[in-house]
């Protein structure tokens, strides 16, 4: 019964080992005798396809090598908040067993035919696949492969490919992403197959660049390989790994973004001209200031919306140097506005400020430290030259004309010249302001140009 039972158990497994077995000597080797201009007769390889599910050995102790490439034609978009790459490209595996031909046959007595196109369905495919892969698999059913007399087997087929990718966007829109696909087997070993270069790098990257070059918004810069095994528990498996280096083209970027940004920028700069006793500059820019905020809401699409690129921090900058220009207008025009009301009288503070920053070291007029008085206006007498008079009533009367005629233009110097510190001071704050955006533009023009070249 043991036997018996034991033979059971095992008939698959030796069934299966016989038809692996048959596969030594010219078993496979493909007769050509009824090869016509018709074509080849399916019924030819009919032992071969009944084989598709093993791998193509007729020494399993030898492992199976499988040549790669690829060809990048496109990089469709990068997602910078889900750090994924979306790419098209054409995938190429040649395979062959090393002890002998799987499928094979003299092409002097098969009509010079070398080569024959073959259904995929019907042949062993290697269980490639990119590590980074984090989509769904969109290659098209029912590809065709080549086989050719000598036993390659050559597969192509397309690929849209959504792999992670580590993406460093603190440059946008001058940024270079450097972003792997790794190859490998999910399900052999490196006992049952390696991994090899059916092409060169260089030759891999000169192929890709010249498709991907003529358009797209993102330009391939180079492509570099290394090789690598990745252990899983007690299995190891054959990697190759190619680098693959793009830059983002800034055209795009610079005509909608920041060249409107600048001229924005420009025009603020250029609105310190108007004087600010007009009371047009606070206006002026309180609707520039709308404008550009509204220019930042209609270009948000263009930004990431994770992370803080360089462009960010640029637009950060020029908004704040539009509301500190705003808040210096206004705090102007209330600096003028106490200088011409009376009263109230200007703040002690405010009074000191104006006094220092107009100050003769900036090559302004001294200021009188207490205002002038009224027997500091000239064309008036001191009152001790006039003390030794006794006034009579006209006198008194006529003095007193004189005395309050002496307060208001007194009163009137003292505005005029609080007006004309204000009208400095608003001077010397526009031309600080004013240095500041030419000394920001010139930094702003210098670094794009420094990163664009680079």
């Amino acid at each position: 019964m043991e036997g018996s039972w034991f033979h059971r158990k095992k008939f698959p497994f030796y069934l299966i080992l016989s038809l692996l077995l048959q596969g030594r000597g010219d078993t496979f080797t493909i007769s050509c005798s009824r090869f016509g201009q018709q074509g080849i007769d399916s019924t030819v390889l009919d032992s071969v396809f009944g084989r598709e599910a093993f791998r193509p050995a007729t020494n399993f102790s030898i492992p199976t090598r499988v040549n790669i490439s690829f060809t990048l034609s496109a990089n469709l978009d990068v997602e910078e908040h889900l750090q994924l790459m979306s790419s098209f490209l054409w995938l190429e595996m040649v395979w062959r067993t090393l002890s002998s031909p799987f499928i094979s046959w003299n092409p002097e007595g098969c009509e010079g035919i070398m080569k024959i196109s073959v259904a995929t369905k019907n042949l062993w495919l290697p269980d490639i696949f990119i590590v980074e892969f984090m989509s769904v698999d969109k290659t098209p059913k029912g590809l065709t492969a080549y086989v050719s007399n000598e036993g390659h087997i050559k597969c192509k087929k397309p690929m849209q490919v959504a792999s992670i990718c580590n993406l460093d966007i603190f440059y946008l829109p001058f940024d270079k992403e450097n972003c792997t696909l790794t190859f490998s087997s999910f399900l052999y070993t490196v006992d049952n197959m390696l991994l090899g270069m059916e092409k060169e790098v260089w030759e891999i990257a000169d192929t890709s660049r010249d498709i991907v070059q003529t358009h797209g918004e993102w330009e391939l810069l180079s492509i570099n390989k290394s090789t690598l095994k990745m252990s899983v528990g007690t299995n190891i498996y054959d990697q190759i790994m190619f680098y693959v280096a793009i830059r983002r083209r800034p055209s795009l970027y610079m005509i909608n973004l920041l060249v409107p940004s600048g001229l924005l920028v420009a025009i603020d700069a250029l609105s310190f001209y108007l004087p600010t006793e007009s009371g047009n500059r606070a206006p002026f820019k309180i609707t520039l200031l709308l404008g550009y905020n509204v220019f930042l809401l209609m270009m948000n699409d263009l930004l990431p919306t994770s992370g803080t690129p360089l462009t960010s921090v640029y637009f950060a900058l020029c908004l704040s140097l539009m509301v500190v220009s705003l808040l210096e207008t206004i705090f102007i025009t209330y600096l003028l506005h106490l200088a011409t009301t009376q009263p109230p009288p200007m703040p002690q503070w405010l009074r000191s400020l104006l006094l220092h920053c107009t100050s003769p070291r900036k090559c302004c007029p001294a200021a009188p430290q207490e205002g002038l008085t009224p027997t500091h206006l000239p064309g008036l007498k001191e009152p001790e030259v006039l003390a030794g008079k006794i006034p009579g009533p006209r006198e008194a009367e006529l003095n007193g004309c004189l005395q309050s005629a002496r307060a208001q233009q007194g009163a009137e110097a003292q505005k005029k010249h609080l007006v004309d510190l204000g009208v400095q001071f608003s001077h010397v704050m526009d031309s600080l302001l004013f240095c500041l955006y030419l000394l920001f533009m010139a930094s702003s023009i210098i670094t794009v140009i420094v990163l664009w070249n680079t």
